[in-house]
């Protein structure tokens, strides 16, 4: 589908500008680590499990062993060397004996040297590979699943969300969604998750507005979706959150419990939870990489910065995040296919030719990025709570959709802005989609906006919008443009922001087996 005649030298100074943003970024989080980041690590090399004695609540193991590590010799030089020395030298089998040890105060970390470094590095190296090597056996389940059970037989596929903070109830939503014609369920987090720099332990009954993502819940949920995939005959696709203050440890566990998507963005904890954008960035970088591993079709979160900024004004911040978690993304080894970029249906319907405006930049996102499975959002800022009005606008986004060549479609649902959908309010929703799609058909094929009309004037302005704003970002910083308000109005100094404290330089001798494997992947 080329039908806006974009001119490839503009296309390709909007992605080098990019480029060049985000490099500094980028040399940023190569020398930095995370207390996420090395916990995620720990997690790939075994530790599970949480100290339930403690009287505050479940602290997980990993947050004990990072936390002391941190305490008693820094994490500049990594987590695996103290930890790994610390369960050869007192004899331990497992890391989880060693966190129980350290809770015990038992023991005393230390950065090891001479032979002993070279043990840890070889034990601990053993132990990530495994971790590593259960991801790529997900990975090719996934494959033969799907070889086995098949794909959907349309694009664009079909993407619901279920969200009653019970994983118990989720599982019944979510199975009742696929034998509705969802053909991917994405079980949304309870409320603030991404602001505990801890990940929560077990199947969980007590979310906000969500469920908690845990690896447990994560092991429920596939395991449902496997039964009903058999049932439908297609493999239904499972999509969690990977994102704030423990996006890698969630991108872990993510890999080691076959998820096939997952919403990480770059810049959506900073501008939407106020997380340290620093902290963000080095978080996001080893996510990907995982996710990278995992063969995990990212989700990326532009149809945000419409629900704070207008959606006409703002539609080149949207081009222009686009471009840049495409790099970002590139840089980490996720290939096209994996590349779910976002954008939304997010436009004032009181707006005189909103659908054409809609076309536009939907259109611009299909021809910027061909080869990456677009994830289309429904309306929310404008859905007024009349139920009637509320539909007939979902009804239009699935039109833009079908006529753009959408390849993810986020089913909208008339109660939006009322209550929590209920099952009845799913199906539907559902039925709008499936009538959309049916009735449609291949209409995309007979879809030639006219080459001097509204909608192509409107993309080549907005690519134009873009690389404009690129040009300034890139003499001022994409750091300073973050902190400016550039995108979704949000402003987010570089040195502020919540997890600030879970930085850490890297030191020359700075040692982590799982980055040293991925990013001889991305390379």
């Amino acid at each position: 589908m080329a039908l806006l005649d974009l001119d490839p030298s503009v296309v390709a100074t909007a992605r080098e500008l990019a480029a060049r943003a985000a490099e500094p970024v980028v040399s940023l989080a190569k020398a930095h680590t995370t207390v996420a980041v090395e916990r995620a690590t720990l997690r790939l090399a075994g530790i599970t499990g949480a100290d339930s004695t403690h009287r505050a609540g479940d602290v997980p193991w990993v947050n004990r062993v990072i936390d002391t590590v941190r305490e008693q010799c820094g994490l500049e030089h990594g987590v695996v060397l103290p930890a790994f020395h610390a369960l050869r030298e007192h004899n331990l089998g497992t890391l989880t004996e060693l966190a129980e040890a350290t809770a015990a105060g038992q023991i005393q970390f230390r950065i090891p040297t001479g032979k002993d470094l070279t043990a840890a590095r070889k034990a601990s190296t053993s132990a990530v590979s495994k971790g590593l090597k259960s991801v790529d056996r997900n990975r090719a389940q996934r494959d033969k699943l799907i070889t086995k059970w098949g794909d959907p037989a349309q694009r664009p596929w079909i993407y619901l969300i279920v969200a009653t903070g019970d994983i118990d109830e989720d599982v019944v939503q979510a199975q009742n969604a696929a034998r509705a014609g969802a053909d991917i369920i994405a079980v949304i987090r309870s409320t603030g998750q991404s602001l505990l720099d801890y990940v929560p332990e077990g199947a969980t009954h007590h979310g906000f507005a969500g469920t908690y993502a845990t690896q447990e819940n994560f092991r429920i949920m596939r395991a449902a979706l496997d039964d009903v995939s058999k049932e439908v005959g297609r493999y239904v696709r499972l999509t969690n959150y990977a994102s704030g203050l423990c996006m890698p440890e969630i991108a872990v566990l993510a890999g080691l419990q076959r998820l096939d998507m997952m919403l990480n963005d770059s810049m959506y904890g900073i501008l939407f939870r106020d997380i340290n954008p620093i902290r963000t960035f080095v978080d996001q970088r080893f996510s990907r990489q995982v996710h990278a591993r995992a063969g995990i079709i990212i989700n990326t979160g532009e149809d945000n910065y419409l629900t704070t900024a207008d959606a006409v004004d703002a539609a080149h911040t949207v081009t222009v995040s686009q471009l840049l978690n495409e790099h970002f993304a590139h840089e980490a080894g996720l290939p096209d296919h994996l590349l779910g970029l976002g954008h939304a249906f997010e436009i004032n319907p009181k707006v005189p030719d909103s659908f054409r405006l809609e076309l536009a930049h939907a259109l611009l996102a299909r021809e910027l990025f061909p080869d990456a499975p677009l994830k289309w959002m429904p309306p929310t800022k404008h859905m007024t709570g009349d139920v009637f009005d509320g539909y007939l606008l979902d009804g239009f986004f699935n039109l833009a959709g079908v006529l753009t060549g959408q390849s993810i479609l986020l089913v909208g649902m008339m109660t939006e802005a009322v209550v929590t959908p209920f099952l009845s309010d799913r199906d539907l929703a559902l039925k709008n989609v499936r009538y959309v799609l049916n009735a449609a058909g291949s209409l995309a094929e007979d879809f030639r906006p006219a080459p001097d009309g509204l909608i192509v004037k409107r993309a080549h302005q907005v690519l134009g919008e873009a690389v404009g704003l690129l040009e300034r970002i890139v003499d001022d910083g994409l750091l300073n443009a973050i902190a400016d308000g550039t995108f979704g109005l949000m402003k987010r100094p570089a040195h502020k922001g919540k997890g600030a404290d879970g930085v850490v330089e890297k030191a020359p001798e700075y040692f982590n087996p799982a980055s040293e494997m991925l990013e001889a992947q991305s390379g």
